[in-house]
């Protein structure tokens, strides 16, 4: 009892040790690295490594020497019965007599060695192998890409959310001190109903943005999980600050970086598919060469009138065969050159799709730089505008205390400076997804 007792609260520690042992805290580099080892698409991704790699030894395997090994026993119910001349037991010419051959059980045993010689489309699928295993390194590669893509945006919208939660709260609280400064000056007849009012609509809807901000803090917060394959109520923290990040996001010289297409992702893999188009058309020319395969056949056969085929006085008769058979391909009604004429076809739409392929790169390319650098020019403006937008909310809260503005102008630089808020968190976000955007199409 008291082992099982000690064997349990081992299980116990070890299982709190190893929870103890996952990170919760993250930089944005952190959960890229952990999204890449655990993230779901890219735990299949490198499964299909191995999937293609054993692929690759089937295909070679299938030309390596076969073995098989065959046993067989049967028994005659009822012995099929032949006839013979009477004349060879005796009896008067031109009669038959009925005669039973053979012993009613018969067991076989036989092993067969196979050896393709020679195959066409043999040799054309291994070497076909190759270009299938780049294909799934190329192909893990752009899960690779998706999943960094969706982490960073995962861990900037929880940021900026976050980061919403936190200013809404102070907005919030700056509006309840207003509201409740002028629901007393309301109360004693020195301000009007309006002013509060308006002071009212415009708490209701910071108080609702809030709300909305803190589901989408836990949210953004699950979905990042959710990319970086941990349970979905798992606490994980960020340990970088959106500011931060963002002004470290602002790298003007990746805009001159040399770009080199061989190492666009997107690239590679329809370069993967001009591979395999040639070698379809390969395979498809190679049906019209000859087959040659070898084969020895060693096998034991035994005869009894009962199942005696385990009694060591059981005599059995050995044989073996050695063959070839081969196989000339001579005449198919031209089905063979209707083949290699669309394998001549389907690789001429690869090379047309790769060409297409390259433009399309290049203009994405474009596209990322003009993005990036709108995100950076718009990052830098919202930040000069939110301290516009603070200023004249400053003003206005002080000539609205004073009596010279009214609660509506107050109101409306009020709005302005929510909205400047919003703006300048979003371009933070909108320049760290920009340049990942680029750095993938670059794959830098």
């Amino acid at each position: 009892m008291k082992l099982t007792r000690l064997f349990i609260m081992l299980i116990v520690l070890s299982y709190s040790g190893f929870s103890q042992d996952e990170p919760t805290s993250f930089t944005l580099s952190e959960a890229i690295a952990f999204a890449l080892e655990n993230n779901y698409s890219a735990l299949n991704a490198d499964r299909d490594i191995v999937d293609a790699r054993k692929q690759k030894w089937e295909t070679i395997a299938s030309g390596l020497p076969q073995i098989t090994g065959d046993v067989s026993y049967q028994n005659f119910l009822k012995q099929p019965v032949s006839l013979i001349p009477a004349e060879f037991v005796g009896g008067d010419p031109g009669d038959f007599v009925p005669i039973v051959f053979g012993q009613p059980q018969q067991a076989t045993a036989t092993a067969t060695l196979r050896q393709q010689v020679f195959d066409g489309s043999y040799i054309v699928g291994v070497q076909a192998t190759k270009a299938f295993l780049s294909y799934s390194q190329n192909n893990k590669e752009k899960t690779a890409q998706e999943v960094r893509k969706a982490v960073v945006e995962a861990y900037g919208n929880v940021l900026l959310a976050k980061e919403s939660v936190g200013i809404l709260r102070n907005n919030l609280d700056a509006l309840n001190d207003n509201l409740y400064e002028t629901q007393k000056l309301y109360e004693n007849g020195l301000a009007e109903e309006e002013s509060v009012e308006q002071l009212q609509i415009t708490f209701s809807t910071v108080e609702s943005q809030l709300n909305n901000a803190m589901r989408l803090e836990k949210i953004t917060l699950q979905m990042l999980n959710l990319v970086m394959g941990l349970p979905l109520d798992a606490p994980t923290q960020l340990s970088e600050d959106l500011n931060d990040l963002a002004q470290a996001y602002v790298d003007p010289t990746i805009l001159d970086a040399p770009f080199i297409m061989e190492n666009n992702v997107d690239f590679k893999l329809v370069n993967n598919l001009n591979e395999q188009r040639y070698y379809e058309l390969k395979l498809a020319k190679s049906r019209a060469l000859p087959t040659l395969n070898a084969f020895l056949n060693y096998g034991s056969t035994a005869f009894s009138d009962s199942f005696t085929f385990f009694d060591s006085e059981q005599q059995w008769f050995d044989s073996s065969i050695l063959g070839f058979d081969l196989s000339i391909p001579i005449f198919s009604s031209l089905k063979r050159s209707a083949s290699t004429q669309r394998a001549k076809i389907a690789l001429e739409k690869a090379k047309t799709q790769l060409k297409e392929t390259q433009e399309q790169i290049r203009l994405q390319l474009e596209k990322a730089k003009s993005d990036y650098q709108l995100a950076v020019e718009q990052y830098n403006t919202t930040q000069e505008n939110l301290n516009l937008a603070e200023r004249i909310e400053r003003k206005n809260q002080i000539k609205y205390k004073e009596g010279i503005a009214s609660s509506f102008e107050l109101r409306q630089a009020q709005t302005q400076l929510y909205s400047a808020q919003q703006e300048y968190l979003q371009s933070m976000v909108d320049v760290i997804n920009a340049k990942t955007e680029l750095e993938v199409i670059a794959n830098n």
